[in-house]
C-alpha cells in the first residue's frame, strides 16, 4: 500500500481488500519452504539494497481464528511469547481500529539489531480478520544509537477461518532492513526463521486461553475500543518514514556466528 504525496493515511477498506488479494496471490512468488502445514514464499524486488517480500502461510487445524486475532494483538501477551522482542509498547491511538506503536528485535549475530515505529491497522471482514501496518516517524522517538531503525514498506497478517475451531494465517511482509545484508540473512529468513515464528505464534495460541484467564481476562481493546486506555494522537504528529533520510550500514560481508548456526541446527531437532 503506497501512500499518495506525503501524508500520513490511515487505512480504508480498499487497503485492506489490496493487502488481503496480495496475501492470497502466488503469482511472480517463488516458493523457498514447504513442509507439514507450512508454507513460505518470497519475492525479489532489488537484489543489491536486501530489499524482497516475504510471504507465509500455516494452516491451523486446532486454532480458533478468533484466538489467532486476540493473540497477534495482545501485547502484554507477546512479550512472553515472542523470543525476538527487545521492546514493544503503545504510542497512541488514531482511530477506533488503529494506532502508532513501537517494537525492536533481536537479529541474527553478528547484524545489528533493528527497530520500527509503525501506524497498524485493523480490520474483521466477514470471515476474515486483518491486522497490517507501515512505518512512520514521530519526534518523541527517533532512531536510537545502538539500534538500526528498519521501515515497514508494509507488513500484515490475514486470518481466516477455516472452521469453528480452524483457521489459515498468512503474514506477509516487505520490510527494508537500511542495509546490505548478507546472501545467508536472506536464505535463513525465508527456510529457517520465518517458519520457526510461524511455529511459535502457533504454540502461543495453544497456550493463550489459560494465559488470559490469569490476567485480564475481558480486557481486548482490539475488540472493545472503549477499553482502549491509550490517548489520542493527531496524525500531523506523524509523517511518512523515507529510507534515505535513514542510516543505510553495509553488514553484507558479515558472516554467521557459530552460535547462530548450532541454534539453527538445533532447532530443526526440536521442531
Amino acid at each position: 500500500m503506497m501512500m499518495s504525496e506525503e501524508e500520513v493515511l490511515i487505512p480504508d477498506d480498499r487497503a485492506f481488500s489490496r493487502f488481503k488479494h496480495e496475501c492470497e496471490s502466488e503469482q511472480d512468488w517463488s516458493v523457498t519452504y514447504n513442509k507439514s502445514s507450512i508454507c513460505v514464499w518470497i519475492q525479489v524486488l532489488e537484489e543489491e539494497k536486501s530489499l524482497q517480500r516475504i510471504k507465509c502461510r500455516m494452516l491451523c487445524k486446532d486454532i480458533p481464528a478468533e484466538t489467532m486475532y486476540d493473540v497477534l494483538h495482545d501485547i502484554e501477551y507477546r512479550r512472553k511469547w515472542d523470543a525476538n522482542v527487545i521492546e514493544t509498547f503503545d504510542i497512541g491511538k488514531l482511530t477506533v481500529n488503529a494506532d502508532v506503536g513501537y517494537y525492536s528485535w533481536k537479529c541474527p549475530k553478528p547484524l545489528k539489531n533493528r527497530d520500527v515505529i509503525t501506524l497498524r491497522s485493523w480490520l474483521p471482514m466477514g470471515n476474515d480478520y486483518i491486522i497490517m501496518n507501515y512505518s512512520v516517524k514521530h519526534a518523541k522517538y527517533p532512531p536510537k544509537k545502538d539500534l538500526v531503525r528498519a521501515i515497514s514498506i508494509q507488513t500484515g497478517y490475514l486470518i481466516q477461518r477455516t472452521g469453528p475451531t480452524s483457521c489459515t494465517l498468512t503474514y506477509l511482509a516487505q520490510v527494508d532492513p537500511r542495509g546490505s545484508l548478507p546472501k545467508w540473512v536472506v536464505n535463513k529468513s525465508s527456510q529457517f526463521l520465518a517458519p520457526k515464528a510461524m511455529k511459535r505464534i502457533s504454540k502461543a495460541c495453544l497456550r493463550y486461553p489459560e494465559w488470559k484467564q490469569k490476567h485480564s481476562p475481558g480486557f481486548k481493546p482490539w475488540l472493545f475500543p472503549e477499553q482502549n486506555p491509550l490517548s489520542s494522537i493527531p496524525l500531523s504528529e506523524l509523517s511518512i518514514q523515507h529510507a534515505d533520510s535513514l542510516e543505510n550500514i553495509d553488514e553484507s560481508s558479515l558472516s554467521e556466528s557459530k552460535d547462530e548456526r548450532a541454534e539453527h541446527s538445533d532447532d530443526e531437532g526440536n521442531n
